[in-house]
């Protein structure tokens, strides 16, 4: 289940907080589209009235921060479960024999097929990497840490 950092439910209060113009602690239509144009968003009069829709979960016609909050998260677990297919999908791809672990064997096949060779020594050392248990093969928690640790490192670099 994802959670937001309690910085990020500050940050995210504070824009609330800064949208919410007449200060009655909801986001009418016309605030909520402020917000949305402030992020680069531009939703048209439909989309604008279905997402309100879908936010508001007491009917009141407003977004009060805890159903913007649960929107997020919702959001956010939705993009989990298809990011964690699409992770299976690629493990799947790897895991010829489909046993449920990748063998170096497998992990150096499917690199070649790729097109991208592997020497031993970086057989080796990605085996090594992965492999956190040392049974010799990778499962697909383990495939799953090294590439989460891959994304992030990525990421990371991006904002740079």
């Amino acid at each position: 289940m994802a959670k937001l950092h309690s910085d990020q439910i500050k940050q995210l209060k504070d824009i609330f907080i800064r949208f919410d113009m007449d200060r009655d602690g909801s986001l009418t239509q016309l605030e909520l589209a402020a917000l949305l144009r402030s992020l680069g968003l531009k939703p048209s009069g439909d989309q604008l009235h279905d997402l309100l829709s879908n936010m508001d979960a007491n009917g009141n016609g407003s977004i009060e921060f805890d159903e913007l909050v649960d929107a997020i998260l919702l959001d956010m677990n939705e993009e989990i479960l298809i990011n964690q297919e699409q992770l299976m999908e690629v493990f799947r791809s790897f895991d010829r024999d489909g046993n449920g672990f990748i063998t170096a064997a497998e992990l150096a096949g499917q690199m070649a097929k790729m097109g991208h060779p592997l020497t031993y020594k970086e057989l080796s050392e990605l085996m090594s990497n992965a492999d956190t248990n040392g049974d010799g093969v990778i499962s697909f928690n383990e495939f799953a840490n090294i590439l989460g640790k891959s994304a992030n490192d990525f990421l990371g670099l991006a904002v740079l």
